[in-house]
């Protein structure tokens, strides 16, 4: 069955998502207060509605309690907006609900209201681009959910002609490699005896940092 989400708020960061969502097939009804971002989300989201999600009467409409994801992504010139509308969220009784936030007061407060997840895109994408422009080897890196990464880097040098099973990345650095991009393009799903070899990618799971740590100390 197709998921529904709604995003609200449609600044750079909340209509990014929403494009995005809509391009994994999840049905999407994005909600801006200005007419003009809900005019651009029209053109490639299931629906767009113009009103003040701080306005219960409006956001009721929606059906909140009926959608997979419920997005609050109103940006940091409406700290209190976003905070009545994620409390209406949970109050409407939401499923899922995801808030953004711009600072660690904001973020408790979201929390205390009822948000099942908080995120801060700018500390994050600060974060992931600093482990890239700091560690050369590092390709690329997504966040799963829950402080789960799956990050792209080159083997290090220390690395090469050794197997997974040796090298014990889970327990040194947090590490877990699903898959190696060989230098001829092909993927391979490695087991302990799978060796690494120059110009591997390595395709791995872990924490926030791990991997930066697991290239500093290789």
């Amino acid at each position: 069955m197709q998921q529904q989400a709604i995003v609200i708020g449609l600044g750079q960061f909340g209509m990014s998502l929403a494009r995005a969502m809509t391009k994994r097939g999840v049905e999407v009804l994005a909600v801006d207060v200005r007419e003009e971002r809900v005019r651009t989300a029209a053109a490639f989201a299931a629906e767009a509605a113009c009103f003040d999600a701080t306005d219960g009467d409006a956001l009721g409409r929606t059906s909140p309690e009926k959608r997979d994801i419920c997005v609050c992504a109103i940006g940091d010139e409406a700290k209190e907006a976003s905070i009545i509308c994620t409390a209406l969220l949970r109050q409407m009784g939401a499923k899922r609900v995801i808030a953004r936030c711009n600072d660690d007061v904001h973020a408790r407060i979201l929390t205390l209201v009822g948000a099942h997840r908080i995120v801060n895109p700018e500390q994050e994408f600060g974060e992931r681009l600093a482990n890239q422009i700091l560690h050369a080897g590092i390709r690329g890196e997504m966040l799963l959910g829950d402080g789960v990464l799956i990050t792209e880097t080159e083997a290090p040098g220390s690395f090469l002609g050794h197997d997974l099973g040796s090298l014990e990345l889970p327990s040194r650095f947090g590490v877990t490699v699903v898959a190696i991009r060989k230098h001829t393009g092909a993927i391979v799903l490695p087991d302990a005896a799978s060796t690494v070899e120059e110009g591997d990618v390595l395709v791995v799971v872990s924490s926030e940092g791990a991997v930066a740590r697991m290239m500093e100390r290789s």
